[in-house]
């Protein structure tokens, strides 16, 4: 653990804060975040595409813009989204090799971030259509851990998660769609939020993709995740079921009140052995005595959660034969992920159907819990960052159990569709990071984002960094 000043304009909530009152400009922010990601292109590999001159020329834009007296909440500061996200004119390979065309328009997400005034320097790595929990891949090579590069970051949203650790942006947007924003939060050392379905539209128009997956922030911060989430949730008209009663900024401002916790050790079952190392299980234990010391109950419990596997993969796989179809021109994919596609295709009738009409009763018998509990507490990995390369050579069957042994915990509230939050809870003994994870019910956001402020304060988590080579 090492104490570093990272970034010389400090978070997201800092640079909107410097440029609004003129003691930062854009194309100084812009400029020095070009500058860090290319001088970590090869330690790091943070980055599928960067946007060099597209985002001075915004720079300059928001710049004017500014000076004319202009006010947006993220006007002028740079941030990067993962390569699943289309961002006009240029190409979405979400961790494929091959030729991609332009998208011809934003994304939902990546447009409200603009309206707010964003700026996007690039597009962060993610494995083949975004399957692992790491970050690896022929197109791209291997994006690494900023607290030790020999590891992994964690995926699929490793490279936006290694972009936000290592200082090079304030703030990056991921996709969660089994734990994609929360495992790699967890493994370097952020503040990861998987909002609840719905609130950030994956797509123009649609929420497709079978309903797992949704967008999040990955921030240093909770004001700082909250801040990005407002922006990516948008503005919507009062009343409706996907704006927020409050801003997400307006919670990680304020106590959360005394809660009732359920400490739970135990995460579906998967038919996997997967033991949960003593440095998770310890850290999650010291986030629980945290919370006891902030005056909240808590107390061991589980969720109810009986077979929802079934209910998963089914959804899973039928997503990536939906994006082996949206993707012309791809070159050559790992022999896995033929073979999840092929799996996708057979599952995408009545299996495809079975699982998405799990979902209500699933809610019923797992949101039980919450007759008795405000908020689960869980691991969120089962084990610290494993090292680049562990699973390059596995077959598809191994690197599947690899991968649910590592990470058993995250997955289920994708197929519920709550929000969910993953903050830092410390370090093994050779310093590698871990995470401990938030679980609420539905529209539970708020309540979750101010449990995390409250334990940001205590644990003063952003004073850690890591000591980049």
């Amino acid at each position: 653990m090492t104490q570093a000043p990272g970034s010389p304009h400090g978070g997201l909530l800092d640079q909107a804060a410097a440029l609004a009152d003129g003691r930062a400009t854009a194309r100084e922010l812009v400029r020095d975040a070009l500058a860090r990601i290319e001088a970590t292109r090869v330690g790091l590999n943070a980055f599928r595409l960067v946007r060099g001159a597209a985002a001075l020329a915004e720079a300059d834009d928001a710049d004017r813009r500014l000076a004319a007296g202009e006010r947006l909440p993220l006007l002028g500061v740079p941030i990067a989204v993962k390569d699943d996200m289309d961002v006009a004119g240029e190409p979405t390979a979400f961790g494929c090799a091959g030729d991609f065309p332009p998208a011809a328009a934003d994304s939902e997400c990546v447009r409200r971030l603009r309206s707010a005034g964003a700026i996007i320097v690039g597009k962060t790595n993610t494995p083949e259509f975004g399957q692992w929990p790491f970050t690896e891949g022929a197109a791209f090579g291997s994006t690494r851990n900023p607290w030790n590069t020999d590891r992994t970051p964690g995926g699929s949203s490793g490279g936006s998660a290694a972009a936000v650790a290592a200082g090079l942006v304030p703030a990056a947007l991921g996709s969660d769609g089994a734990g994609s924003v929360r495992v790699p939060a967890a493994w370097t050392h952020l503040v990861g939020i998987k909002p609840q379905r719905g609130r950030i539209p994956v797509s123009p128009g649609s929420e497709d993709l079978h309903d797992l997956t949704v967008p999040g922030p990955l921030a240093r911060t909770v004001a700082d995740a909250a801040l990005l989430l407002d922006a990516a949730v948008g503005h919507r008209p009062r009343g409706t079921p996907l704006q927020f009663a409050t801003p997400m900024l307006d919670a990680a401002r304020r106590e959360p009140g005394r809660l009732r916790i359920a400490l739970s050790l135990r995460g579906p079952a998967t038919g996997v052995r997967a033991p949960l190392h003593p440095a998770a299980r310890a850290a999650t234990l010291r986030t629980a005595a945290a919370m006891a010391d902030l005056g909240h109950t808590v107390r061991s419990a589980d969720p109810r959660y009986g077979p929802i596997g079934p209910a998963q993969v089914p959804r899973a796989v039928a997503e990536l034969h939906h994006w082996a179809r949206r993707l012309p021109g791809a070159g050559p994919l790992d022999s896995r992920t033929r073979r999840n596609i092929a799996l996708g295709r057979l599952l995408s009738g009545r299996a495809l159907t079975l699982a998405r009409a799990a979902e209500r009763p699933l809610r019923r018998r797992i949101g039980a819990i919450f007759d008795s509990f405000d908020i689960v507490l869980t691991p969120t990995t089962a084990t610290p960052p494993p090292r680049v390369g562990y699973a390059a050579h596995l077959t598809n069957r191994r690197t599947g159990l690899a991968a649910v042994a590592a990470c058993p915990y995250t997955w289920a509230w994708n197929v519920l569709g709550w929000p969910a939050v993953s903050v830092p809870a410390g370090f093994t003994a050779t310093g590698l990071p871990l995470g401990a994870q938030l679980l609420g019910p539905a529209d539970s956001e708020p309540l979750l984002v101010s449990l995390a402020a409250q334990l940001e304060h205590h644990q003063r988590w952003p004073s850690h960094w890591p000591r980049l080579p």
